[in-house]
């Protein structure tokens, strides 16, 4: 007998043995998911756009006299209050040119009381054998030339307290300024160009374009709440974070933007100081005049509506479907369409009924027709605030 016999038989026994192993071992079993059941919850109505922040005033601060630029009295980058003096120009001619119309006032004065006193006189004497009616239309006519010259010089003197007062630059509103763009000892007039910038800070506007078939949805929306205006807006800012401060719908532009087709709808929102003003140094706000924001339009009270978890919601080319477990926990793939939704609820309008259960967890181990083992769902994760 071959050495290599009973190690050949002993392959063979264990090769028709295995089989009947395998088939002995117990199988897998279905797959767990977690289900959530279809149900009515209150949620707030939001749509969202992507918009700009502006500042309600912007002003270029331009000279209005001809003068060299003696001081500049601000810091920049700070805030100003409106009437704080920001600029001053030489006014040593200015001052001159005042003194000489008052003194033509005074001139002028004097020389029309001459010629009242003169007319007067004049009109005494017409009753009597001396008077003549030509000294009396004389005396009137030269009175009222002096009143005249009075007048203008009067005129010409205000010209120049103004161009005395046009030498001191103040705020004419409240905001940031900029940084200076014509610096001490330069010769500055109204052809120079802005020599500064002021954008206002609180409260701020925030423009975003809507379509106008958005637009009509959200007036039907807010009809019976008080249209547009009743609507709260709220930001989200470019790192994610959502803003502190609510707003409110003022304007609605009355043109239809034709390249676009889209409505410029205007919110006002407040923009206050994030710590403790200090005299002279920058003011910290979040909002600044030309950025990007997102803006979220809500309703003022939450309504109801037939929701699931967003994460049960799959999507592919056909749109919008979840994986319902039915009563025998068989799942069925089942196309929906949904409504106005949010971050974390899913607005099903048709394809789902109240008391259903669909997937939550585990959809990767799921496929239709297969049989599960279903549990609760686990709650979405908090995440940080936002």
């Amino acid at each position: 007998m071959s050495p290599r016999l009973p190690t050949l038989m002993l392959v063979l026994s264990l090769l028709a043995l295995a089989p009947a192993a395998r088939a002995q071992m117990p199988g897998g079993g279905p797959p767990a998911v977690g289900i959530a059941r279809v149900e009515h919850t209150a949620i707030t109505e939001t749509s969202e756009f992507v918009g700009r922040v502006q500042a309600i005033n912007r002003v270029a601060l331009t000279a209005r006299v001809t003068a060299f630029l003696e001081q500049r009295l601000f810091t920049e980058g700070t805030e100003v209050q409106q009437g704080d003096l920001l600029y001053r120009l030489e006014r040593g001619p200015f001052e001159a040119a005042v003194s000489q119309q008052e003194a033509a006032v005074a001139d002028a004065s004097a020389r029309l009381a001459n010629a009242n006193i003169q007319l007067s006189r004049a009109q005494s004497l017409l009753n009597t054998p001396a008077g003549q009616r030509s000294s009396v239309d004389d005396a009137l006519a030269n009175q009222r030339s002096q009143a005249a010259q009075l007048m203008s010089a009067q005129a010409q003197l205000k010209a120049a307290q103004i161009n005395l007062a046009y030498t001191e630059i103040r705020a004419p509103v409240a905001g940031k300024i900029s940084r200076t763009a014509i610096t001490i000892g330069n010769v500055v007039s109204p052809s120079s160009g802005s020599l500064a910038t002021i954008v206002s800070q609180d409260p701020m506007y925030v423009l975003f374009p809507v379509a106008t078939r958005v637009q009509d949805e959200l007036k039907n929306r807010y009809a019976d709440r008080g249209g547009l205006g009743a609507a709260v807006v709220k930001l989200r800012l470019a790192n994610g974070s959502m803003y502190g401060q609510e707003g409110k719908i003022d304007y609605v532009d009355p043109t239809v933007a034709t390249n676009t087709d889209t409505v410029l709808i205007r919110a006002k929102i407040g923009n206050p100081p994030r710590r403790p003003v200090e005299p002279n140094e920058p003011v910290d706000r979040q909002l600044i005049d030309g950025e990007f924001v997102t803006v979220l339009v809500e309703g003022m009270e939450p309504i109801q509506v037939l929701g699931i978890p967003r994460r049960a919601v799959l999507s592919d080319q056909q749109g919008d479907y979840v994986y319902v477990v039915g009563a025998d926990n068989k799942v069925e793939q089942r196309r929906i369409h949904l409504g106005q939704s949010t971050p974390s609820v899913a607005v099903v309008d048709n394809g789902l009924k109240e008391g259903e259960m669909v997937v939550v967890d585990g959809i990767q181990r799921v496929r239709p027709g297969i049989t599960v083992s279903p549990g609760p769902a686990s709650p979405p994760p908090s995440g940080p605030s936002r």
